[in-house]
C-alpha cells in the first residue's frame, strides 16, 4: 500500500512538472489561443503560479515563477515520499 502511494506521489510530481516545462515552453512561442490543449494546460498550471509570482519581486519581465514551483515541488515530494517510508519501517 505505501509503496502504490510513493508511486502515485512520484507519478503526480512528474505529470505537474511537465505540465510546467510546457507552460514555460509555451510562453516562449506565439501560440493560439483557442488551443483546448494550450488552455488547459494554463487552467492547471496558473492557479500554483500565480500566487508564487504575486510573492516575488518583478524582474523586468523575468518570471521565475515556474523554477521556484519545480524546486518546490521536488521538496515537497521528498518530504511526503520520506514520511511515508518512515511510516512503514
Amino acid at each position: 500500500m505505501i509503496v502504490e502511494l510513493i508511486r502515485l506521489i512520484g507519478w503526480v510530481s512528474k505529470a505537474y512538472t511537465l505540465l510546467i516545462i510546457a507552460r514555460v515552453i509555451l510562453s516562449w512561442v506565439n501560440v493560439d489561443p483557442g488551443n483546448r490543449l494550450v488552455n488547459l494546460i494554463f487552467r492547471l498550471t496558473e492557479p500554483v503560479l500565480r500566487p508564487v509570482r504575486q510573492i516575488l519581486p518583478s524582474l523586468g519581465g523575468l518570471d521565475l515563477s515556474p523554477i521556484l514551483v519545480l524546486f518546490g515541488i521536488q521538496v515537497v515530494e521528498q518530504l511526503l515520499v520520506s514520511a511515508l517510508v518512515n511510516l512503514a519501517m
